[in-house]
Formats: C-alpha cells, structure tokens, sequence
C-alpha cells in the first residue's frame, strides 16, 4: 500500500512547485542562465514570469508577478491591498527583505538575481513608466484613469 501512496504523493507535491496564476508554488524548473544580462528587452514578450524566493525554512516560495524594463534594469510591482510599509502584509515581500536573493523564471530560463526595493524617486518614475509602457493597466493608473493602489516597486540585480 505505501509503495503506492507514497509515489502518488510525491508526484502531487512536484506537480504542484510552480506557481499559477494567483496561487502560489514552490521551486522552479528550467534551464539556469549563468551570463550577465546586460539587455532585459526580451522579458516584454512574456506578460508574466515566475519569482522564487529563499525563506529561512529551506522551501522555496515562488510567485507570479508582472515585470517591465528600460533595457538595462528589471522591475516588478508589488500591490497592496492597503496601504502598508514594505514589506506590508506580502508573504513574498517580508522573505526578499530578509534574503534578497531570488531566481526569476523567463520563459524556460532562470535567472538568479537579487531583489532591490526601490527608494529614490527617480528611478521609482522610471520603473513606472516602464510598467505603464507595457501594461495598460498600469497606463491607466500612471494617467490618473483609474484609481492608484498601493504599491512598491522592486528592481532585479544581477547577483
């Protein structure tokens, strides 16, 4: 009986490791990019990538999120429900305080960088400009058409 279970069991739980949509996952599977990424321009073609973080229990915890680019820089957003402090009430957003290091998923390739929460105004209007280039849903809010949530803006380094 438990030589059944027990395979059955592990293919759920690795079934399971990515993240869809809204839910999250766990670790992340493709191919690890090891050359310094000077132009992130090919991310416009994906409308979503994967993020895994590293908490301190060992587990990856890995999320769906949006990204832009200027060429050169990545970012990602990070909405709140309320208006909160970073890292607010995001599971993922407390774990890349304390460990910054995170492997983002583009397209079949990973990529391990470090997750940089942004502060000087400067580059946060780059960074959202960037997304309402991409996005029209961040268009929309950068115009002042729809409401503007809370939110922080995270830039991708290369580690």
């Amino acid at each position: 009986m438990y030589k059944v279970i027990i395979p059955i069991l592990i293919m759920l739980v690795l079934s399971a490791c990515e993240p869809a949509d809204r839910t999250p996952g766990m670790w992340l599977s493709g191919d690890i990019e090891t050359t310094e990424v000077n132009d992130w321009s090919f991310s416009n073609d994906h409308q979503e990538i994967f993020l895994e973080t590293h908490p301190w229990y060992g587990i990856p915890f890995s999320v769906t999120v949006v990204t832009a680019t200027t060429g050169e820089k990545l970012f990602v957003p990070s909405i709140y429900s309320e208006a909160a402090e970073f890292p607010g009430s995001k599971y993922w957003n407390g774990i890349i305080e304390k460990n910054p290091q995170v492997v983002a998923k583009i397209g079949n390739k990973l990529y391990p960088l470090s997750a940089q929460l942004i502060t000087d105004d400067a580059e946060f209007e780059e960074a959202f400009e960037a997304l309402a280039g991409k996005y029209d849903y961040w268009r929309s809010i950068k115009d002042g058409t729809a409401e503007r949530p809370p939110f922080v803006l995270i830039r991708l380094d290369a580690r």
